[in-house]
């Protein structure tokens, strides 16, 4: 099994967001672009909710507030999608309902 062992911390620096995919650019000059699926909160997100978002630290992660919900660039990198239990996540799309 290899390992991968990053130079350097990946920062975002900048965040968009539509209703199919994250686009995340990096410090570095790279882009990232993943389906929404793979994030359900964001998902089910209204735009404007989608659109406040805000960087953690120096841009290790991402938040939007609104829909509780914080990415990693780190595992964003790795291809890691969101671990949420289906459970946890239709308890938060219940109270969701529940406030509309």
């Amino acid at each position: 099994m290899t390992t991968l062992t990053l130079e350097t911390e990946p920062l975002a620096a900048a965040v968009s967001v539509d209703s199919e995919k994250l686009m995340v650019e990096l410090a570095d000059g790279r882009s990232l672009t993943v389906p929404l699926t793979w994030y359900p909160r964001l998902l089910h997100g209204t735009a404007e909710e989608r659109s406040r978002w805000q960087l953690l630290g120096d841009g290790y992660a991402i938040e939007w507030p609104d829909l509780d919900e914080h990415i990693g660039i780190e595992g964003l990198l790795a291809g890691r999608r969101s671990s949420e239990s289906q459970r946890s996540f239709d308890r938060w799309l219940l109270t969701r309902q529940r406030k509309n």
